[in-house]
């Protein structure tokens, strides 16, 4: 049977049962290992905005302090928010948020003894870090905009390291 999904006999996809529904891998027999991963991801802001941060006068508080908390709360929470995703006992989450020229920029490292990797946790963190960023910040800048979304690197499990090229998003200096 061949649909959009692809044929299970000859292209088996992990999350796709034989009946081509949605399913949660078992990953039961691996083997628990040492995972990490780095993501990155970017807010573009207003020169008004990045003063009110640089100078620590948003009045909701500050941003770059309340970002940070934000991503980590996330990380621990991937499995609420991603219905795949395994509940992962997290050794570590490390998120950072700084002002950069008209950004900015939101890292996260996530580090666990586990059986599965930890990419969704780290791209999780860096994602509500943004989101945070401009719930804070929207009362200065409406027009602000996620951008670069992206593992870095990670380590771990099978499939062994990955890790970019550079530190900056896809095709921008």
């Amino acid at each position: 049977m061949n649909n959009q999904l692809g044929d299970a006999q000859t292209s088996p996809l992990s999350h796709v049962a034989p009946d081509g529904t949605a399913r949660m891998v078992d990953v039961g027999e691996k083997p628990i290992t040492a995972r990490s991963a780095t993501a990155e991801g970017f807010v573009r802001v207003s020169p008004d905005l990045a003063r009110a941060i640089r100078e620590n006068t948003v009045k909701k508080g500050s941003v770059l302090e309340v970002a940070r908390l934000a991503g980590i709360l996330a990380a621990k929470r991937t499995d609420e928010l991603i219905p795949l995703c395994h509940t992962l006992p997290l050794d570590a989450v490390d998120v950072a948020a700084t002002l950069d020229e008209g950004r900015v920029r939101v890292t996260a490292t996530v580090r666990t003894q586990s059986r599965t990797g930890v990419e969704m946790e780290a791209l999780t963190a860096v994602s509500v870090a943004c989101l945070t960023v401009i719930d804070m910040g929207k009362a200065i800048d409406k027009g602000m905009v996620i951008e670069g979304v992206r593992v870095l690197e990670k380590h771990g499990g099978r499939s062994g390291s990955y890790s970019t090229a550079t530190a900056s998003p896809r095709g921008r200096a």
